[in-house]
């Protein structure tokens, strides 16, 4: 039966932001990624607000910040508390883009949206699975499946196959590449035909992008070009997802003797680049049909890289000697080694900066992309920096402080446990109110009790050999102990001598890349530098998507019944739009805006509302194969619930009175808070016609129809107001197989001149309405006749 199916846009349309969309399915709610831009918007996090507590399951498509980016904050913050669906590339390589953004923001600010344990908590909640693997929900989710598809663009990319019932078919594909490339294969989404629903970017819709070969030839030039003219090459990329496709192909080059290259360094520099390559090497299974011919006939792992260096810090880089090449997150230059590189690279003019990725407008890199003349930049310069003067001062007195106000909680704990040890206990039965405790290590049981006996035992074991443990104050010399000499020092517990010397640089022993600022005590601060780029900027596409001409070919190779456009500016969603509605003229095309809901049901006048328990108790269910239906006479109530907060709305009331025909009665899918009536309801419930001159949700009630989350109450009439009604025979049966039930019941039946004569007394036969009709005398058998054909019908 149709499903109610509607896509909320809670971010990420007509505009390159994150990605998030809360996707209905009758009572289900899926939210579609949980992306995050790159200057945290907190418009995002606030639309998200109004949808959290809705969201019955999650599934993430691509393991970047602009997919899940907000996942840690909803988890920690928002209290999302649902299933999250992800393969398990994204869950593995998610953790690292998310580790690696943070402590890329921590390095030169207070970084304080989420933490470290946030990542942790919100990937615990995250179910793992595979390529084509089916998962049927449960609960509100029965019948409802969904199921991963390979979507090219990143190691453990999805496209998100939802099935309602075997019949209603959504597709979620977004940043999806049907090429072939070196570490990953297309996707294929031409397998998937004529599906109900089908969301997709347009991202690079109207984006013409050049051959393959023709920028492997422009990266490789540029970065020899430089490397000879003793310049460093900054390749800005991100930290577990398109790199794994760069560092491959330089690799490749690299090892070949024909380029020259390979007396050059090569350096991958980000803060989990160690874990990154390690679980690459572990996940070839998901990667492309050449590595893994690679790996199986040769037994050679395509990420033990020969000439890739790990880093993991500026300090780590400056062992590297120049010139070199430098793959560096983050791909937007706004925080992360990247940024600091480009600071002090861009002034150089025998350096070149290549941007490999299109970043959120707004971003320094999708600036410099925007605007290649541009050679001029006051760009914000935040460090972190240790604490020097009287800012040191401050911090040893806030912690001395701090230190002799747990060492006094400590002594008065001590003090407690002492006095505790030294009480004595009272072993009287009559006061037990003024019993104090004493610790005894040994309890002798009553081995003479006696058995069945009338008097209650008062106790089952008695204390022996009371002990009592001493706290030494001091040794046997008379020294007293101190526990600090016996402790591990703490990080920041360090003497002022020691940071003052430190902090210093008079020796010159350390550059300023070689400090280490994790164990000193430290501020961030930033300051505006004007900067001149004399540096070779250059952008070269390595982002892994579709180009519009593709996209426009495989939906059209697709014929979905129904299409939503997310995720591009509005000029490329609308050229996206035409093609799609030039290809088939039948075919309808949602350009949603920023919160507003798509109702992308397949069948028109479907409504939903909410069965009271007073009604739902007087139905009357009839079979019907796997369905059971009843016929509703009732009251629509528009003082409805709303289900995120639960509180009464006033929004007037209307009554849906049953006096049309059953010919042009409408099916309503149905909803009540009885969980083990609903799903049944839903399915298959037939509702009293709507009275002709009340427009529940027509133009007059438009405010109210867009309420994703507001569903009215059915509540049942007064039984002298019910109208009554035709009965409603609802069935097609085949003339064939009534002729084997007659069988069975022993009344003969044949077929003469497509008549069923049955014992040549009673004619069966089908009307030109489509009716069936029965002819005959009036006799014994028209009337079991009769009676076996209505039991093929379910009357309501």
């Amino acid at each position: 039966m149709t499903s109610i199916i509607k896509l909320t846009a809670v971010s990420g349309v007509q505009e390159e932001s994150a990605l998030c969309y809360l996707l209905q399915v009758d009572e289900f709610r899926f939210l579609l990624d949980c992306g995050w831009d790159e200057n945290f918007s907190m418009d995002i996090i606030d639309a998200m607000k109004r949808y959290v507590h809705q969201v019955d399951a999650v599934l993430l498509s691509h393991p970047d910040p602009i997919h899940l980016g907000a996942l840690p904050y909803a988890v920690g913050k928002l209290g999302l508390n649902c299933t999250i669906y992800a393969t398990i590339p994204v869950y593995k390589m998610g953790q690292m883009f998310m580790y690696d953004l943070y402590q890329s923001r921590n390095n030169s600010e207070d970084f304080t949206l989420f933490t470290l344990d946030d990542v942790d908590s919100a990937f615990d909640k995250i179910q793992q699975l595979k390529y084509s693997q089916i998962v049927n929900l449960k609960g509100k989710g029965h019948g409802l499946s969904i199921t991963p598809l390979p979507a090219g663009h990143m190691i453990g990319g999805t496209i998100w196959k939802i099935v309602k019932d075997g019949e209603e078919e959504i597709v979620y594909a977004v940043d999806f590449n049907h090429k072939r490339e070196i570490h990953l294969n297309g996707c294929t989404l031409e397998s998937i035909s004529r599906p109900s629903l089908l969301i997709t970017d347009s991202f690079n819709a109207s984006y013409v992008q050049p051959r393959r070969k023709q920028r492997d030839e422009q990266l490789l030039t540029n970065v020899m070009e430089t490397l000879r003219g003793d310049g460093n090459v900054l390749l800005s990329v991100d930290t577990a997802g398109r790199v794994l496709e760069l560092a491959q192909l330089l690799d490749q080059i690299w090892r070949t003797k024909d380029a020259g290259l390979g007396v050059y360094p090569l350096a991958l520099l980000n803060n989990v680049s160690y874990n990154v390559v390690e679980f690459s090497k572990s996940q070839v299974e998901w990667m492309s049909d050449k590595l893994m011919r690679c790996f199986e006939d040769k037994r050679n792992n395509p990420f033990q890289f020969r000439h890739l260096t790990l880093c993991h810090s500026l300090s780590d880089l400056a062992r590297v000697p120049s010139p070199k090449v430098v793959l560096c997150s983050q791909p937007d230059l706004e925080s992360g080694f990247s940024r600091e590189l480009f600071i002090q690279w861009c002034q150089n003019p025998r350096n070149s900066i290549i941007l490999t990725y299109r970043t959120t407008p707004g971003t320094l890199a999708r600036y410099l992309i925007d605007h290649p003349e541009e050679k001029m930049l006051d760009l914000e310069v935040k460090k972190r920096v240790k604490l020097e003067g009287k800012d040191l001062d401050e911090y040893l007195e806030k912690q001395k402080i701090k230190k002799e106000a747990e060492r006094k909680l400590e002594q008065e704990k001590e003090v407690d446990m002492d006095s505790s040890d030294e009480s004595d206990m009272d072993d009287d039965l009559e006061q037990p109110a003024v019993v104090k405790s004493k610790h005894h290590d040994l309890m002798m049981k009553n081995e003479g009790s006696r058995k069945g006996s009338f008097f209650k035992q008062a106790k089952k074991s008695y204390p022996m050999y009371p002990t009592h443990e001493e706290r030494i104050k001091w040794d046997e010399y008379g020294e007293v102990i101190r526990l600090e000499d016996f402790l591990v020092p703490d990080l920041q517990s360090i003497d002022e001598e020691k940071i003052k010397m430190e902090s210093g640089l008079t020796n010159g022993a350390k550059e300023p890349m070689d400090q280490d600022l994790s164990v000193v005590p430290t501020k961030c601060v930033s300051s505006i530098e004007n900067l001149e780029i004399r540096a070779r900027v250059s952008y070269i596409d390595y982002e892994g998507r579709s180009d519009g001409d593709s996209i426009k070919k495989i939906i059209n190779q697709m014929k979905p019944r129904q299409l939503v456009i997310v995720h591009g500016s509005p000029e490329a969603s609308l050229d996206l739009a035409e093609s799609c509605r030039a290809f088939s003229k039948d075919l309808k095309v949602y350009t949603p805006k920023l919160q507003e809901t798509i109702d992308a049901t397949s069948e028109t006048h479907i409504y939903q509302v909410r069965l009271k328990d007073s009604l739902v108790s007087s139905l009357h269910f009839c079979k019907a194969k796997d369905t059971e239906m009843a016929w509703i006479d009732g009251v629509l109530d528009m003082r409805v619930v709303k289900v995120d907060t639960g509180v009464l709305a006033e929004e007037g009331a209307a009554a849906a009175a049953a006096e049309e025909a059953p010919e042009e009665a409408e099916t309503l899918p149905m909803d009540t808070t009885t969980p083990d009536l609903s799903v049944d309801l839903q399915a298959t419930a037939v509702a009293a016609p709507r009275a002709p001159k009340i427009n529940l949700f027509g133009e007059e009630e438009k405010e109210f129809s867009e309420e994703s989350d507001v569903i009215p109450t059915l509540e049942p009439l007064p039984p002298h107001e019910i109208p009554g009604h035709q009965s409603v025979f609802i069935n097609e049966p085949r003339l064939s197989d009534f002729k084997q039930v007659l069988l069975k019941e022993g009344i003969q039946a044949e077929f003469v001149g497509g008549v069923l004569v049955c014992n040549n007394l009673v004619a069966v036969r089908r009307t030109e309405a489509g009716r069936i009709g029965l002819e005959g005398c009036l006799c014994d058998d028209y009337f079991k006749i009769r009676e076996l054909l209505y039991q093929q019908y379910a009357v309501v």
